[in-house]
């Protein structure tokens, strides 16, 4: 076989039925053979949505997010998406094409190195010179990408290599000596975190990504349950645990709920699953969590102790993890005053918004939750609206919110839900945007019309890059300074790509707005005009302690 066609073949023993990318001159041989391949090519209209569209596609579906782009801009279009994964412990594998192996190093036409561009922001990466050694690339790749803490690899691959006859052989196991990701707790360790849980009085666990990554959803409820521990979730761990149980706590954080912040600071046991207390939950560090001790488990020991010390770690799978703890514990603390605390917590510091004025963002999202009974699979952009899609939509599974966490990347969720959808064609998707961030990967619009990608986006247009402008007001005397963005006509934009456009100005119109998108069997842009200068609350300001919040009401 050529290169290219042990590409295809060993995409396809991998699993892969779809793939995202763009094509150009480095990967001809490899389109050439993907004409006759059974895999779904979607061609998307910039590498950095095709990037954002097989990260969405993994989170949605569990499965690594392939995409594939030429040498050169081609490769460094999708660096974005590749960061973005890495900080968010997404399995994506970028293939991308590389000028002939005797160029490399010449500054060739549409020559980068990429593997050394990507070098910091990938779990790992190959540039491969040999076609016989690609088979055992990708086999190695996808198992790189997908366990332990899951992670970008990219695969760069001259186009010569494409080209190149060899014997096809398909290596059947995979045994990397320097990589074996420990996904057992030390049975030591998981005596001594039993024996802290049982003398706790104020537990709490705090769950993250490592949830919804591990699969560990239900033992995380079965835990809660047996300890009678309230839980409280990371941006990444949304939907780890039903947001309408009685001892969920909901999001914490700066744009957390106050509860959550407040009984983070009061508790005497904190018991870290699959999170890495990143600088949005521990406000400063030198005042976070008092009064507790810690119990950190995580699959990757050198997010333990990072940013917060720890007086038990455990490495280890969480899934795994929380099933030995589990089987060890056999006696329940007694947290029932502590969770009266909690209730009076929940009652006196409740989520809340002033209904007066023009359409308020938060009712758009209680819309959305009512009118897709909570069972939407949800995007977002980042900023105002991602915040405003944590609080006010209640998540009760995992996989079914879709968010740029870590790296913060305007312009993520629109292709995301390009990608989700297409992992899960029966769901609605529905993709939470600001005006500012939307207009960043707005090109895909035609690659969701001519694929029949059918998400709807719900654009909640305030004319400025709102969470900028509200860190503007706040701390910088309202200096808008270039935080107004003037926006397209959306209605006319989305319909000059084939797709359907609504607009809502006023409170009664936005119902029957949603309900009409969601009636409407295309892709749908629903153009919110909200309250131009309404903020996210809860807040903490940077550098404060996390029980130090501005407001509680918008």
């Amino acid at each position: 076989m050529t290169g290219a066609q042990i590409l295809i073949e060993s995409l396809k023993r991998e699993g892969v039925t779809v793939m995202f990318g763009y094509p150009g001159g480095s990967v001809l041989p490899i389109f050439d053979k993907l004409y006759d391949a059974d895999i779904k090519f979607i061609l998307t209209r910039h590498e950095q949505g095709a990037a954002h569209a097989a990260d969405g596609y993994a989170r949605a579906t569990g499965k690594a997010g392939v995409c594939l782009a030429t040498s050169g801009p081609g490769a460094t279009n999708l660096v974005t998406g590749i960061a973005n994964a890495y900080m968010d412990s997404i399995p994506l594998i970028a293939i991308t094409g590389q000028v002939k192996t005797f160029l490399i190093g010449n500054d060739a036409f549409q020559e980068a190195d990429v593997t050394g561009i990507t070098r910091p922001i990938t779990k790992h990466n190959y540039l491969v010179k040999d076609a016989n050694e690609l088979a055992r690339v990708i086999r190695e790749a996808f198992y790189i990408a997908t366990s332990g803490r899951p992670g970008p690899v990219v695969i760069d691959v001259p186009v010569d290599v494409q080209q190149q006859d060899v014997e096809f052989i398909w290596p059947e196991t995979v045994e990397i000596k320097s990589y074996k990701p420990t996904l057992f707790g030390h049975p030591g360790q998981i005596k001594k975190c039993v024996k802290l849980i049982t003398a706790a009085k104020k537990p709490l666990i705090y769950a993250g990504g490592g949830i919804i990554t591990s699969g560990a959803h239900q033992e995380l409820k079965e835990f809660a349950e047996k300890i009678h521990a309230p839980v409280t979730t990371t941006l990444m761990g949304l939907g780890g645990f039903p947001e309408t149980h009685e001892l969920s706590l909901r999001m914490l954080g700066m744009h957390g709920t106050a509860f959550a912040n407040h009984a983070i600071m009061e508790a005497d046991l904190i018991i870290a699953v699959g999170a890495r207390f990143d600088d949005r939950v521990t406000g400063r560090l030198d005042a976070f969590a008092p009064h507790a001790k810690v119990i950190h488990i995580d699959v990757d020991p050198s997010s333990i102790s990072k940013n917060v010390k720890v007086n038990i770690p455990i490495v280890g799978d969480a899934k795994n993890v929380l099933g030995q703890i589990l089987e060890e514990i056999k006696k329940a603390p007694d947290t029932s005053a502590w969770l009266e605390t909690i209730d009076s917590w929940k009652k006196k510091y409740p989520l809340t918004y002033k209904e007066a004025g023009k359409i308020k963002p938060q009712y758009v999202i209680e819309q959305i939750y009512e009118l897709t009974k909570g069972e939407a699979l949800i995007t977002t952009e980042v900023g105002q609206n991602q915040m405003w899609a944590c609080q006010w939509y209640k998540y009760t599974h995992p996989r079914t919110f879709i968010s740029s966490g870590g790296l913060g990347t305007m312009g993520f969720g629109f292709p995301a839900a390009m990608g989700a959808k297409l992992g899960c064609p029966e769901r609605v998707v529905f993709d939470i945007a600001g005006d500012g961030s939307i207009q960043m990967n707005i090109q895909e619009l035609a690659t969701c019309v001519c694929n029949k990608i059918n998400v709807k986006v719900a654009i909640l247009n305030n004319g400025y890059l709102g969470m900028v402008r509200q860190w503007q007001e706040l701390f910088y005397k309202k200096r808008y300074s270039h935080t107004c963005i003037s926006g397209p006509d959306f209605v006319k934009l989305a319909e000059s790509y084939g797709a359907a456009g609504i607009r809502a100005t006023k409170k009664e119109e936005v119902r029957p707005a949603i309900e009409k998108a969601l009636a409407i069997d295309n892709t749908v842009l629903i153009d919110f005009h909200i309250e131009p200068e309404e903020n996210v609350y809860p807040m903490v300001p940077a550098g404060e302690a996390i029980n130090r919040m501005i407001g509680g009401m918008a």
